[in-house]
């Protein structure tokens, strides 16, 4: 997760802007998942990882829909403020907020469950040190 957080970040530095992507998942009840990644942002971090590991593989997805999930939860979790800072540099993520990305699962809509998340992250401490240093 950090690897690929560092290369999504470098390619919003440079620009490198995807084009929009809509995302479909057929259901066993014969619907289908859409999901649009439409946002300029999120369209540059897709590209970067469609780049390095391609979107058309199920860990390039996966890996994909999982930051777009971390940022989105970022945006949303008041609860995770001690797990992050964001800065003129970058953002600083607690290791344990990469770790629980790599590992929670995300719901239908391609989402983190905050409730879920929060409850693993609570046995950490969020006192300020070892987090990681994105720039």
């Amino acid at each position: 997760m950090l690897s690929a957080w560092t290369l999504a970040r470098r390619a919003a530095a440079l620009r490198q802007w995807g084009p929009r992507r809509v995302l479909v998942f057929p259901r066993p009840d014969g619907a289908r998942t859409e999901i649009a990644i439409a946002d300029p942002d999120a369209g540059c971090w897709a590209e970067a990882i469609d780049r390095a590991t391609g979107l058309d593989s199920l860990p390039g997805l996966a890996l994909c829909l999982r930051l777009l999930a971390l940022i989105e939860l970022l945006t949303r979790a008041r609860a995770l403020a001690g797990f992050f800072d964001v800065t003129a540099e970058g953002i600083d993520l607690h290791p344990s907020l990469l770790a629980a990305a790599a590992t929670v699962p995300l719901n239908a809509a391609a989402r983190f469950d905050e409730s879920r998340v929060t409850r693993l992250l609570s046995r950490t401490l969020a006192d300020g040190g070892a987090r990681h240093r994105i720039a």
